[in-house]
């Protein structure tokens, strides 16, 4: 049976996905929204995939696979909350369905900042944000990075409040299995493809900037210094930090994954 795999086609996986059907050509490649794959992981129609990280904490049989991940130490431009009203005055919060993670988040902040825990409802990933009448709108991927900011009362940036806020990476995604007898090269693989992702950059900008309407420099400083893809010690502090306030929350039940702080 063909390993199932599912990755995301957002610009900010393309670092991790390098090479990714060459270097599993036994493998049957799903490409789609990340809250979608959880889904599908979920069902069982996916043997590993890259998922939101809060769909990894909400499950208690997962596993994390590989030590590539999207994360961030700071702002990360694809993850945003348009603000119609001053944030503490937010009473409802229209969240984009592409993600999971990213509306947990907001709502983790929304909480810790203000004390507030708006009205939430989806925002479809065709719908218009702009034409949302929600007090706040959660977005999330490509078309968060072109967002024309004077259009709204405020923009917070969820990875750089997020830091400020707690001193921590965040970790936007990763890749899970819920199959317990994985072969173990596909870590192996999956970090390979990372690696020769981050080796062949310039590659990377010169394919993708100009579809996503950012200059070559913009782009490759997207991917060298707003997103980072190694899952390490602090990342894994940083996941343990976000459990527990979403757990706080109600937000994640309390008996979701706990985390190894043991890098892979």
């Amino acid at each position: 049976m063909p390993l199932r795999m599912g990755a995301v086609s957002y610009l900010n996986t393309k670092p991790l996905i390098h090479g990714l059907q060459e270097r599993f050509p036994e493998a049957e490649l799903v490409l789609d929204l990340p809250s979608r794959l959880a889904d599908q992981l979920r069902e069982n129609k996916l043997d590993v995939a890259l998922i939101p990280s809060v769909e990894f904490l909400r499950s208690q049989d997962w596993s994390i696979v590989s030590d590539a991940c999207i994360a961030c130490h700071g702002q990360v431009r694809s993850v945003r909350i348009l603000f119609r009203r001053p944030p503490a005055a937010v009473r409802s919060l229209a969240l984009d369905e592409g993600s999971r993670t990213s509306v947990v988040l907001a709502r983790v902040l929304l909480a810790r900042r203000f004390g507030i825990r708006p009205e939430v409802h989806n925002l479809g990933i065709n719908q218009d944000f702009m034409a949302e009448t929600a007090d706040a709108v959660v977005i999330i991927g490509d078309r968060a990075m072109q967002v024309d900011e004077s259009q709204f009362h405020s923009v917070w940036d969820l990875g750089e409040v997020w830091n400020r806020e707690t001193g921590l990476p965040f970790v936007f995604a990763m890749w899970v299995t819920n199959n317990s007898a994985l072969a173990p090269d596909v870590a192996t693989r999956l970090q390979e493809c990372r690696d020769d992702g981050l080796t062949n950059l310039d590659q990377l900008v010169a394919t993708y900037a100009s579809h996503h309407d950012l200059t070559a420099s913009d782009c490759k400083k997207y991917f060298s210094e707003q997103l980072y893809f190694h899952l390490g010690e602090s990342e894994l502090l940083a996941l343990d930090r976000f459990r527990g306030e979403a757990i706080e929350l109600g937000l994640i039940p309390s008996s979701s994954s706990q985390l190894s702080l043991q890098p892979l």
